[in-house]
């Protein structure tokens, strides 16, 4: 992916040429919110921080000086929301991917705070930020011998009742076990019998789901899945979200001219792709364009589903400070192991 280029001063004086990205994901590959805030807001204060390519181990820089938008992903971003003013002061916007799941009788997400904590915080940040800036994510839905559609679309209903008022959307996927050899040796070592959905299982949950969220009036969405959920009223979600963008920051006009709003839209047609997508991600991805700036294998929730972790033993213990940040925390690439690729 081509971005503007620009050059900046590191840390040790040394000059070098970094991408200049408009949006920022913060971070598919991490918690970036939860753990490396400090990190995160530190890097931006300092105007730039470093990347290392999961796959070659190559070096590169980000510049933060045209950033416009910056989207965080997170189970748990409450070191968000003594953070947020920072964006503000510097008139960068931002939205949250908040995966808000409830597997804690399952033991799938060790890591995570208690549900409850968890759902207050997603209220505050709400309350922060605006409903349509906090997206609620279950991701990913995983069956197994004690956890049946039934359950999940139970744990769905009482985490719903919860957010109603608190957020506009929410977005779901199907686990993929099969497909990552280390997500399923870590399933197998378990004793839940955990397995993928089938057709006729995710159309019922697709079913079901619709019939609850007639209480709450969500915009329901999956997120890569090549599965047409449209009867039910669901659609293909793109979570880093050009539509959403225009809706709540017209006035950016750097913003607004790097979507092509609204010219390009002007043209667009279901035979004609979005000329922003982001044609790196998985083939039913509607994201468009940004440059993410986390680390494989340096989340500490120790999520047994995991596929951002490439060995088959429980996640989350990938050479990171697990006392708590260290002053060289503050170093210009997100502290902790990359991995080169992801099984």
């Amino acid at each position: 992916m081509i971005w503007e280029t620009t050059d900046i001063t590191r840390d040790n004086g040394e000059p070098a040429a970094a991408s200049a990205p408009v949006i920022v994901s913060a971070s598919r590959a991490t918690d970036i919110p939860a753990f490396y805030a400090d990190w995160f807001f530190g890097r931006l204060r300092a105007g730039y921080s470093a990347w290392i390519n999961p796959f070659n181990g190559k070096r590169t820089y980000v510049s933060y000086c045209k950033t416009r938008l910056i989207v965080f992903w997170s189970k748990n971003p409450e070191p968000l929301l003594d953070c947020l003013p920072q964006l503000e002061e510097r008139h960068i916007h931002s939205y949250v991917q908040f995966t808000l799941n409830d597997y804690e009788r399952e033991g799938l997400e060790p890591g995570v705070p208690a549900l409850p904590r968890r759902m207050d915080v997603f209220r505050r940040l709400a309350d922060r930020q605006g409903n349509g800036r906090v997206i609620w994510r279950f991701d990913p839905l995983i069956l197994s011998d004690r956890t049946g559609v039934t359950d999940l679309l139970e744990k769905i209903s009482v985490i719903g009742d919860r957010l109603k008022g608190y957020t506009e959307k929410l977005v779901f996927s199907f686990a993929d076990i099969a497909a990552y050899r280390g997500v399923k040796a870590r399933l197998s070592g378990t004793c839940g019998g955990w397995r993928e959905f089938d057709e006729a299982e995710m159309r019922l949950f697709a079913s079901e789901l619709a019939a609850l969220n007639r209480s709450w009036g969500f915009e329901l969405s999956t997120c890569g899945e090549r599965i047409d959920l449209s009867p039910f009223g669901i659609g293909r979600n793109r979570c880093i979200d050009d539509e959403l963008m225009i809706r709540l920051f017209p006035q950016d006009e750097t913003l607004m001219r790097f979507l092509g709003w609204p010219e390009r839209y002007r043209s667009a047609s279901a035979s004609r792709p979005n000329p922003n997508r982001d044609k790196g991600q998985r083939e039913w991805c509607g994201c468009i364009r940004s440059k993410d700036i986390g680390a494989y294998g340096t989340c500490r929730h120790g999520c047994l589903y995991c596929y951002a972790v490439r060995r088959s033993g429980r996640p989350g213990r990938c050479g990171l400070r697990s006392e708590g940040y260290r002053p060289e925390a503050l170093q210009d690439v997100l502290p902790g192991r990359s991995i080169k690729t992801i099984m």
